[in-house]
């Protein structure tokens, strides 16, 4: 059974959304948020802004301080079963057996516990599929442990695929990659997004190879936040302003370098940030 698409709704809703642990400074606050079907948002910001957390909010692993969050129209943990997840990379253990065909399989299954099973037949198709629109046809039948980084990350994504997800969510998916398998990863993660419909949250540190796929930036610093399209979010005079110290954007041969990020961002709380987008509805 195919998930079932959302057609014209928010995928993800965030409104006056905030997380934060114990009494400290919140990692983020009053954050609201619509990602639409087929849109692509990347989520830049430094370590420990709460880039990851947020991908656990949207899976109902972690509940939010204030504010309310709705995946697919439902509770996180209610839609989680139409969400594709692509977590941090893990290099596989070089003695674990396992093809990579039967690793994307874990991902199907895993979606599909407790539910009536396909045939063997209808099962290996959908694996196929999910291998083929990921490229890694060629070394599905290959032990995952003794495939390079870059393929082990294309398994990942078709394992998240495996679902047909209505909502893709990767967290740091392009981490210990050369640029080249960096792009194809990009690539294949755009592709799915034009030809599904499917919305795309990306969590990334390598700003540079997701900028020209992103519809929009999520840039989250020190508690406070900016969304808005990439021209408008990527320049020094935004960043500035988020991080409340001088923070230059400087272009280097068709790269964006981010220059000035201070290791303890600066709350201005009364400040009012002109870039920040409230969602539309």
């Amino acid at each position: 059974m195919m998930s079932e698409k959302v057609d014209g709704a928010d995928l993800v809703r965030l409104s006056g959304a905030a997380l934060g642990f114990d009494a400290g400074e919140p990692l983020w606050k009053d954050l609201d948020l619509a990602v639409r079907p087929g849109e692509f948002v990347a989520v830049l910001g430094a370590n420990g802004s709460g880039k990851t957390t947020l991908l656990r909010c949207l899976l109902g692993l972690q509940p939010l301080s204030a504010g309310t969050v709705s995946v697919l129209g439902r509770t996180p943990a209610a839609a989680r079963r139409e969400v594709g997840y692509v977590p941090q990379q893990r290099r596989f253990d070089p003695l674990t057996p396992v093809r990579a065909r039967d690793l994307v399989g874990y991902g199907y299954d895993g979606h599909r516990w407790g539910l009536p099973l396909l045939s063997r037949k209808q099962r290996r198709a959908r694996i196929d599929a999910a291998l083929a629109e990921v490229g890694a046809t060629r070394f599905a039948d290959a032990p995952a442990s003794r495939l390079s980084g870059g393929q082990q990350q294309l398994l990942r994504i078709a394992q998240a695929l495996a679902c047909d997800p209505a909502l893709l969510l990767c967290d740091e998916p392009l981490l210990s990659l050369d640029l080249h398998h960096q792009r194809e990863v990009c690539a294949v993660v755009d592709r799915r997004r034009r030809d599904h419909n499917t919305g795309v949250l990306f969590v990334t540190h390598e700003i540079n190879p997701v900028l020209p796929y992103a519809d929009r930036v999520l840039y989250l610093a020190g508690g406070r936040f900016t969304i808005g399209p990439v021209n408008e979010v990527m320049t020094s005079q935004t960043l500035t302003r988020l991080y409340g110290s001088p923070v230059d954007v400087i272009e280097v041969r068709g790269q964006l370098v981010v220059v000035g990020i201070p290791d303890h961002p600066v709350h201005h709380p009364e400040d009012h940030d002109e870039t920040q987008e409230t969602a539309q509805s």
